[in-house]
């Protein structure tokens, strides 16, 4: 079986060592430069890949997808995309070999999208640019995705396969925007593109473009993902809060959690909301709702902060205010655990421990 590696890259030098060895395993690496003027494409040439250089003007993330696919050997069962900033765990190969019986379009592994601080992975969710040889495109000027021909794919999931992904803190993300709204405007009614552009508008503090796009999404009749729908719930409150519009983002949250009750972060978005107003049973409420939830989901909409200290952080807090002490400090043990490096974590533990010997 022929498994193709192939990647678009600019001034990624620092990189290409790394990826390099991570992607290894493949029977052929395939890299489109865009214009690297730091010896990218040089390097990736010493280490084995087989490098085109080509100017993509205008600049779209999916012509430069499609170009970077073109390279790729007609001969290829299984194509592999990834970014120079990624690294498969070893022995990936191996198990996506295994996963692809007769019939598969696509794979999807776990991908861990960053880091803390401290080290502890953050954002973790299951990824899917494993995909076969013909019959699928890349569509939309950014945040682009697979489009297959003849329906949708049949996609599986591969246990073992590991992609993280540590980018430069550095490189500009600036384009997005622009091309957000190019996407947008290509296609007014796609829901997903939609929510991403009024999720661009909220990170850019756009906050009323920012809460008429996400309405909009919210209205598309494709729009049914109630994962995403509930995420762009979340982003209206966060819009109306910045504007002072304390009721209206109380709704939206009250909302987000009747849709995706399923989710702990509108659980959290509500602990959190009763903490700034110090309703301590408001605050045990929302924190236990969250906790019940014990599974992660395996989809994007995943936030880090749901599945570390923070929910046991708002729970113990909860209890010791509602004067519950053995339990406040149980669930401060259990955010300790979970970020033992933070100082007042450490403080608020030692005092309702002691609360709970009195």
């Amino acid at each position: 079986m022929y498994v193709a590696v192939y990647a678009i890259c600019k001034d990624e030098g620092q990189f290409v060592d790394r990826w390099m060895a991570s992607m290894g395993e493949a029977d052929g690496v395939f890299v489109l430069d865009t214009g690297s003027s730091d010896g990218t494409p040089e390097r990736l040439r010493a280490l084995g890949a087989q490098v085109r250089e080509e100017t993509i003007s205008p600049w779209r993330f999916d012509t430069a997808r499609n170009r970077s696919l073109e390279l790729v050997p007609p001969e290829a069962d299984i194509c592999v995309c990834t970014d120079l900033d990624e690294v498969f765990q070893p022995g990936w190969r191996e198990k996506v070999e295994a996963a692809w019986t007769p019939g598969t379009d696509r794979l999807l592994y776990r991908y861990t999208w960053n880091f803390l601080p401290d080290g502890r992975e953050g954002t973790v969710y299951w990824y899917d640019k494993i995909h076969r040889r013909w019959g699928c495109r890349w569509v939309h000027p950014v945040h682009e995705v697979l489009a297959f021909d003849g329906g949708d794919p049949v996609a599986r999931y591969v246990e073992g396969v590991h992609l993280e992904h540590h980018p430069d803190p550095a490189k500009s993300r600036a384009q997005y925007l622009p091309l957000l709204e190019l996407a947008v405007e290509e296609d007014p009614d796609n829901d997903r593109n939609v929510h991403y552009l009024g999720r661009e508008y909220f990170f850019h503090r756009r906050w009323e473009e920012s809460i008429a796009l996400l309405k909009r999404h919210l209205a598309l009749p494709t729009a049914t993902w109630a994962d995403e729908r509930c995420a762009s719930m979340r982003l209206l409150a966060k819009d109306c809060f910045a504007l002072a519009m304390e009721g209206e983002g109380e709704r939206w949250l009250l909302r987000a959690a009747g849709e995706a009750p399923h989710l702990r972060e509108p659980w959290l978005d509500l602990a959190d909301l009763c903490y700034r107003r110090e309703d301590w049973p408001g605050v045990l409420w929302g924190a236990e709702r969250a906790l019940a939830i014990s599974t992660r989901p395996r989809t994007y909409i995943s936030e880090a902060a749901a599945w570390g200290e923070h929910p046991w952080d708002l729970a113990s807090l909860g209890y010791y205010y509602t004067g519950q002490y053995a339990k406040a400090a149980q669930a401060a043990r259990k955010a300790a655990e979970l970020a033992p490096e933070d100082p007042r974590i450490r403080e608020n533990l030692r005092l309702m421990e002691g609360k709970a010997g009195a």
